[in-house]
């Protein structure tokens, strides 16, 4: 028998397809449903998971064509080969560890696809005309995160400053005296710099420094100068002696 509205009239297709798919069902237990809707979202979780960490390896970031002019510049980096042994892969500086961060990363990340599609820098030509535009970007973001994926394997707090040669201590000293951020130093550190870089970055540390002002400043990985400071600046005292 069809069913039939208040007014009389028989529901639209959605709606009977609706109510049909939140109807008790009188063939199957309630704690049948109840296992099978568990199992059903363990797998899709997992599978998702699963897609996730397949698209977060270097061979998938490097798989489109347009990648391989920045990846081979950063073999020739010390973030490749060094004499620790310890390698940062392309995820481990532009995607994120936390979830939240890292689905960002993702969703904003298929504009590449895009460009792929479109040939936009699949030439030399094309990718050094485009350089300063892409490493302004990936600059701001850095900035604006407190260069929160350098900070996944560099913090101030793990360094032993008396094994690092005076000049590094220095800076990392003043870096914590001024609350720089590790981008603020290492622009080139896995890429070529392109023409007219230091304005750009100027540019990009003044526009980030009005977005701050507008609204509270987050410091993520920042630490306490007081203690850490004072210690350095007795090393390098004593070294300069």
């Amino acid at each position: 028998m069809a069913e039939h509205s208040t007014d009389g009239k028989r529901p639209g297709f959605l709606r009977r397809t609706w109510e049909w798919f939140w109807r008790p069902s009188s063939v199957l237990s309630f704690g049948f449903l109840i296992i099978a809707g568990f199992v059903a979202g363990v797998m899709f979780w997992g599978g998702f998971h699963w897609a996730l960490e397949e698209t977060n390896t270097e061979e998938f970031c490097t798989s489109c064509h347009t990648m391989t002019k920045n990846f081979d510049e950063y073999t020739e980096t010390v973030h490749y080969n060094n004499h620790s042994g310890v390698r940062a892969t392309c995820p481990d500086c532009h995607v994120p560890h936390e979830w939240q961060h890292k689905v960002k990363a993702k969703i904003m990340a298929s504009k590449d696809v895009y460009h792929e599609l479109m040939g936009t820098i699949d030439t030399d030509e094309k990718y050094d005309e485009r350089r300063l535009h892409m490493a302004s970007a990936v600059w701001t973001k850095m900035k604006k995160t407190d260069s929160r994926e350098c900070r996944n394997c560099h913090a101030f707090e793990f360094m032993d400053f008396t094994i690092q040669e005076t000049r590094a201590a220095t800076e990392h000293q003043k870096a914590i005296d001024e609350s720089m951020t590790c981008i603020d130093c290492h622009q080139g550190i896995a890429h070529g710099l392109p023409e007219g870089y230091l304005e750009e970055y100027r540019r990009v540390v003044d526009e980030v420094a009005g977005t701050e002002a507008d609204g509270p400043v987050t410091r993520v990985g920042m630490i306490d100068p007081a203690g850490l400071g004072s210690a350095i600046r007795g090393y390098l005292s004593g070294s300069a002696e």
